[in-house]
């Protein structure tokens, strides 16, 4: 009677393991959520729309994006993803930007929870008004030498990505700029339409637009490469007047989604094969072309490592700036010179 009920069970958690490993191989049988931390028409949620659009077709459901915007550097967003079941069937949407929420009491978790899918991001530069009497990044430090702190510079909010920015030329060109913070990029772009600021550090994508149409004169790019503008000419690269720089820069943005880390290997495998497949994909190249994004492409470990060395840098410059509100060493996050 023993053995014929101890087969019994181990036929029974047979079946069950083999049920849980079929149902794994069939991911994805029903439609998927990607869940954007911040609003709906920013840039992480359209570039989340285009790229669940373009993986979708690939993993044969739809992917439908929401948004659950609110609590602290997309905390609200995060936590809600990270209590659901780790199955693939909900991702989230998000940025570079939310590598601070740990440290500014949002959440306590580290960024090493998801395995993250990185599309790109767009580059910054350093612009100022059409007006300016700066035509060149060189008149531009030139001047700040001279008068340390009395050139007022706009770069989103404090510890953004465009703050750090700012800092890296501050620091890679020996020079102290009078950093004036506002909430987001738009903003702070307009601060310095209307002479607020001096200058703006912000995006090529958020930038665009004013350029072109005579508003913004664009000094360079904090990239290693020129930037060629429709209508406009090359911007040129901070690096070809400052080498120094590339000690401190580039900094780019983040964009993309994560999975659970926990969720199985298999569905792992789908979303990267779905991923790789998209961002390869004639549409989302032509889309990232024409909106001036660097298309990044990374997955796995080595986009977890580039999240990683952003949570540091963040967190710990934060820090610097006597803006967080828990000590990255509490959360066991490394200095960047630790990485």
């Amino acid at each position: 009677m023993k053995k014929i009920v101890t087969a019994l069970v181990s036929g029974v958690l047979a079946v069950s393991l083999t049920t849980s490993v079929m149902a794994k191989d069939r991911y994805p049988e029903r439609d998927i959520t990607n869940v954007v931390v911040w609003s709906a028409g920013g840039g992480t949620d359209v570039i989340n729309r285009m790229i669940s659009s373009e993986m979708a077709p690939f993993l044969d459901v739809n992917i439908n994006v929401t948004n659950r915007p609110g609590g602290v550097a997309g905390s609200l967003g995060m936590s809600y993803v990270h209590k659901i079941k780790a199955d693939g069937y909900t991702l989230v949407g998000l940025s570079e930007s939310v590598v601070a929420s740990a440290v500014q009491g949002g959440w306590n978790q580290r960024m090493d929870v998801w395995y993250p899918f990185i599309v790109g991001g767009s580059p910054d530069l350093i612009s100022v008004a059409a007006n300016s009497k700066y035509n060149t990044l060189e008149d531009l430090i030139k001047d700040v030498k001279a008068n340390p702190k009395s050139v007022k510079a706009s770069a989103g909010g404090a510890g953004s990505i465009h703050h750090l920015n700012l800092l890296a030329v501050a620091n890679g060109t020996n020079t102290e700029f009078n950093y004036i913070p506002y909430p987001g990029s738009a903003p702070a772009q307009t601060a310095v339409l209307t002479g607020e600021v001096d200058l703006v550090i912000t995006s090529l994508a958020e930038q665009q637009q004013l350029i072109k149409g005579g508003q913004l004169k664009p000094l360079a790019m904090l990239v290693k490469n020129a930037q060629a503008l429709e209508g406009v000419g090359v911007i040129p690269s901070a690096f070809e007047t400052f080498p120094a720089l590339t000690k401190h820069l580039p900094i780019m943005q983040a964009i993309g989604f994560a999975v659970r880390q926990d969720a199985p290997d298999s569905v792992k495998a789908k979303l990267t094969n779905a991923f790789n497949r998209a961002i390869s994909g004639p549409k989302l190249q032509a889309w990232a072309k024409d909106n001036y994004y660097v298309l990044s492409g990374l997955s796995g470990q080595e986009a977890s490592n580039e999240f990683a060395f952003l949570e540091s840098l963040f967190s710990w410059t934060l820090k610097d700036l006597g803006s967080v509100k828990v000590d990255p060493t509490a959360l066991g996050i490394p200095k960047p010179s630790e990485l």
